[in-house]
């Protein structure tokens, strides 16, 4: 092998040369829309540990601790804790702060896998509710709070709710309205909210899960904020989350040797947002508008809109997370995304069957716009007359509209023996690993539960499509891990 060699950093560079327009998460843009205070900066200077003056992330009393105590009074946060593992880290923090070891916790289907892992680290049992599902987008919309009353009905000893509010396609469930459901049930409600740290900043946008009277909520300022990747907020809202056991799991599922780049960006990032944020937003908000106000003149693309409000569980929409499909046109969204870029270097976000996903932000350009305008016309163009006899997709959710039968919580599945089958045997049997479709990273299949005839079709569909699964060990899926059979 060549010594020689860095293939990672010469992918970043070539990367970066080819300057696309990107839609992607972070959130800042290359150096566009980093604070001041960190654009053009030698990032090794601030590449430290618990140096003299410094503080220490897990025993903050300086610094760290003011830096934070900011970070709560922009995001109207009773408590702030800086993260450095991510909103991953967050939302198991959250579970392992509200539920323990037998306790009921209520979370819908479409929670992110970290979720799964807060479950499986303490032994708490999940009580599945279905999110709405739309069947023109082919999607999971929001969940409602009628929903989480008959939850609450069936399971009246539930310590706590854990919803995902915005969706990775901007939708956002009706939080105020759950939150005083949970409340009266003596639960706390805890919101991850990995796509919404901006939603604070604008009357334009649907309001934030601490503003909704969420107790805590998991934040991926990187995403739409202005940090680095990585880095994110653990917010609550009220008292009902003991900090000292919050600060005590963080430190459980954080590094020892967290990073003073990612938390300097943090900083930064909340001073930019604290100082300018208002501004960024109506900017974001500019570039959407037109955004969507030009694809839905081009022949073949339908962008969805505020039509989906009030509809699928679906409360508000955030208007700059722009979600689009060619249907029309017999093009899929896995293969829209890779025309996008292979053709006209537009980089976008998030693609299942059916739609594409950009994220915008302020520190996005007109001219970022302008090319994917440009690229998707092209595209409508040059498919012009092509979509006679096309089929059209598959809806895989019909199989997935039931929950798979739950045998053993998440924690006994993670620890019980296993064993390799092949895929075709895999019926009926326990799932010992979890199988979720990357991205957005939404389990299909929990440890703990049976495989059925739909779930392994549908499993394999998604494979067929070309979508990677994170979770199984082998990721071909040619072989599926289940339980011994006793």
């Amino acid at each position: 092998m060549d010594q020689n060699r860095m293939p990672l950093v010469e992918a970043l560079q070539q990367f970066r040369e080819e300057a696309p327009a990107y839609f992607r998460i972070p959130g800042h843009r290359f150096e566009r829309g980093l604070d001041e205070a960190l654009n053009g900066a030698s990032l090794a200077a601030y590449d430290l540990s618990e140096a003299e003056g410094l503080d220490d992330l897990h025993h903050a009393e300086g610094v760290i601790a003011e830096a934070q105590r900011l970070a709560a009074e922009t995001w109207k946060a009773k408590k702030t804790f800086f993260l450095v593992n991510g909103t991953t880290c967050g939302n198991e923090a959250m579970v392992l702060s509200s539920v323990k070891e037998g306790e009921k916790i209520i979370v819908p289907r479409n929670v992110h896998k970290s979720v799964l892992m807060g479950l499986i680290l303490c032994g708490a049992t999940p009580v599945y509710v279905m999110p709405e599902y739309s069947t023109k987008w082919q999607m999971w919309g929001g969940v409602t709070p009628e929903t989480i009353e008959k939850a609450f009905a069936e399971t009246p000893d539930a310590k706590a709710v854990l919803l995902v509010s915005p969706t990775y396609y901007g939708l956002c469930s009706d939080l105020q309205a759950i939150a005083e459901i949970c409340h009266c049930h003596n639960a706390a409600l805890l919101v991850d909210e990995a796509h919404g740290s901006h939603l604070y900043f604008s009357e334009q946008l649907p309001l934030g899960a601490l503003e909704s009277g969420a107790d805590a909520c998991a934040q991926s300022i990187h995403k739409t904020a202005g940090s680095f990747t990585q880095s994110s907020f653990l917010s609550l809202g009220s008292g009902r989350l003991d900090e000292e056991r919050v600060a005590a799991n963080l430190q459980m599922v954080q590094s020892t040797s967290p990073s003073y780049l990612l938390m300097a960006s943090l900083d930064a990032a909340r001073r930019g947002m604290a100082l300018h944020g208002k501004e960024r937003m109506e900017r974001a908000l500019e570039l959407g508008q037109r955004a969507r106000q030009e694809l839905a003149k081009i022949k073949g693309i339908e962008v969805l809109g505020t039509e989906m409000e009030g509809t699928c569980g679906v409360w508000k929409i955030d208007p700059t997370r722009l979600v689009f499909s060619a249907r029309e046109l017999g093009i899929s969204g896995y293969d829209l995304q890779v025309r996008l870029y292979e053709e006209y270097r537009v980089s976008t976000e998030l693609a299942d069957e059916e739609n594409v996903v950009c994220v915008i932000t302020w520190a996005n350009s007109e001219e970022d716009i302008t090319r994917l305008i440009d690229a998707l016309a092209g595209i409508s163009a040059a498919e012009s007359g092509k979509t006679a006899g096309r089929t059209k997709f598959t809806e895989k959710q019909w199989l997935f509209r039931s929950l798979p039968e739950m045998v053993k919580t998440p924690r006994e599945a993670y620890f019980a023996e296993k064993e390799a089958v092949p895929f075709a045997e895999a019926e009926g049997r326990i799932a010992a690993e979890m199988a979720a479709p990357y991205p957005p990273g939404i389990p299909l299949i929990c440890p703990g539960e049976r495989y059925s005839r739909e779930m392994l079709e549908l499993m394999r569909q998604y494979k067929a499509d070309g979508c990677e699964f994170h979770g199984p060990s082998d990721a071909s899926l040619e072989v599926l891990y289940v339980l011994k059979e006793e």
